[in-house]
């Protein structure tokens, strides 16, 4: 099995484009936007942390066995999430005897 050769220019981007965005999330922490700043630092590190996995974990260039497992993880993750959210959220719908 051939394996990618990573070339030291697409590891100065990558590591260039993490940079510019925790520059952006330290500049966006400062400006007060109300409930969007924990929305926009939140974006900002899914794409960091979307990059770090395809580029440094070389995902990228993986079989696609290994991208299915994945995104398994992650529809896993945000199931679990999502039963968590419904959890938290209908609490307090159904009347209580006594209170």
């Amino acid at each position: 099995m051939a394996e990618h050769i990573v070339t030291k220019k697409q590891y100065s981007y990558v590591f260039g484009t993490l940079l510019l965005l925790t520059f952006v999330t330290t500049a966006v922490g400062m400006i007060n936007l109300g409930r969007l700043n924990v929305v926009v630092a939140l974006v900002i590190a899914v794409i960091k942390a979307t990059l770090v996995v395809l580029f440094f974990m070389h995902i990228y260039w993986s079989t696609k066995l290994t991208k299915v497992v994945v995104v398994s993880g992650l529809a896993w993750l945000v199931l679990l999430l999502w039963f968590t959210l419904t959890d938290v959220l209908s609490r307090g719908w159904l009347p209580f005897p006594g209170k």
